[in-house]
């Protein structure tokens, strides 16, 4: 559930309305008006469980099994490219398939070994992919959410050979048109090489993780108008964050927390926004 991979944007006073032609893998969808978030709005990435935002933040970001945070603009966490790791047997099982297989079973990102890489290489695997995330970014709608954050479109550098970055891009653009298609805005996650490709795809903001520690945030906000960023508390540390706050080039939206992401409560927890 927790994933970590390793020229300014104009502020916005009121969240943005866009209509979004979004390029399918196979051709043009229609044109659908999302909702987009307020990079003005105080913001909070909570997908190592859902409490009560902290004072400002309106925009939260939760994983798909969680609630709304109903605070103002919620975004729905979805592992669009690997499993989950309380799914990862199950799928394995029901559906090997579907996962890269790789020395006599499913290869796990090395980074996060209790996640399975899903198989994207072919049009068939495409297409049923697409029906088991499809309905998890349905139920992000169902749910009440506003818009998805698809994660782990960069596996294919994690793949050993086994996957193509245009194949999980034209993954990538079935998802958008299936959020499209549901009322959902869809943010890019991380792959900041892939920005442009992606806006290109209908994809509509960015959620990035640790722009400001690898000097990427330029990538996301040369092509959106709002990037949502997380800093990490183990990587930029509290002086860093100072800086990148102070920073001409930062995205508008940038808020420091704990690696594992964790509640209040928790002695590991850290909340920091640029706004104080």
């Amino acid at each position: 559930m927790l994933e970590r991979r390793f020229a300014s944007a104009p502020r916005i006073a009121l969240a943005v309305v866009a209509t979004v032609a979004v390029l399918g893998a196979v051709g043009c969808a229609a044109a659908s008006e999302v909702r987009l978030p307020d990079p003005a709005a105080g913001f909070d990435y909570q997908l190592g469980g859902p409490y009560a935002p902290p004072p400002g933040a309106t925009t939260i970001a939760r994983d798909r099994t969680a609630e709304p945070a109903g605070a103002g603009y919620d975004i729905c966490y979805v592992n669009g490219f690997q499993t989950q790791p309380d799914a990862s047997k199950r799928l394995a099982a029901e559906h090997p398939e579907l996962l890269v297989q790789h020395g006599g079973g499913p290869l796990a990102d090395p980074g996060w070994p209790d996640e399975f890489l899903f198989d994207t290489s072919s049009a068939a695997k495409r297409r049923a992919l697409s029906d088991l995330v499809g309905a998890w970014i349905v139920g992000c709608a169902d749910a009440g959410y506003d818009a998805v954050e698809i994660d782990n479109l960069d596996s294919y550098t994690r793949s050993e050979g086994a996957l193509q970055r245009d194949d999980n891009l034209a993954l990538a653009a079935e998802y958008a048109r299936i959020a499209h298609d549901s009322g959902l805005a869809i943010g890019q996650k991380n792959t900041a090489d892939q920005s442009k490709r992606l806006r290109g795809l209908g994809y509509d903001f960015a959620v990035t993780e640790s722009c400001a520690e690898f000097d990427e945030c330029g990538a996301y906000t040369a092509v959106y108008d709002v990037v949502l960023d997380i800093e990490y508390t183990d990587e930029i540390g509290e002086a860093g964050f100072d800086d990148a706050c102070a920073s001409a080039d930062r995205p508008p939206t940038m808020i420091l927390r704990d690696h594992d992401l964790t509640t209040p409560g928790s002695a590991d927890y850290a909340y920091r926004s640029c706004a104080g």
